[in-house]
């Protein structure tokens, strides 16, 4: 076997705080939060110069996390923040949710709106994509029948 796990998914904010907030809230719980700089820096990101301000955020089950970056150096090079969701490259990453309905009341207070509609799929979940501060896109999936 290549792959033991996947260690996270890496999401650049320009509010670090803003993107804590919103996480937390969805339910994952903030590891660290640290500077990051240097030769290694520097030669894992092909960015010279790089300095960056990162949290990692970890879910509930322990298993998976988030790492949210704010780049002081360089400049950000694009914003895909309102990209449609057919756009190439990263789109989203799904959680699963025991109540989507509350979830979207909690996070709707943090200014998180709802792409399209929430969706039922074959009585089997119900799905919606969302939007969060500066535009992060996830998804969210309750298991229906699910304890």
């Amino acid at each position: 076997m290549a792959v033991k796990r996947m260690d996270n998914v890496g999401i650049v904010v320009a509010n670090l705080d803003a993107a804590i907030a919103f996480f937390t809230e969805l339910g994952l719980e903030l590891e660290g939060r640290a500077p990051i700089e240097g030769d290694w820096a520097d030669g894992v990101t092909g960015l010279r110069g790089m300095r960056v301000e990162i949290a990692m955020m970890r879910t509930p089950d322990g298993h998976s996390r988030i790492e949210l970056s704010r780049f002081l150096a360089p400049a950000v090079a694009a914003d895909h923040r309102v990209a449609p969701v057919n756009s190439l490259g990263y789109l989203r990453v799904m959680f699963a949710v025991d109540d989507i309905d509350g979830t979207l009341t909690r996070l709707g207070k943090l200014g998180a709106t709802v792409v399209g509609e929430v969706v039922t799929y074959e009585n089997l979940y119900r799905l919606c994509y969302i939007r969060g501060p500066e535009g992060i896109l996830i998804g969210l999936a309750q298991e229906l029948g699910a304890k």
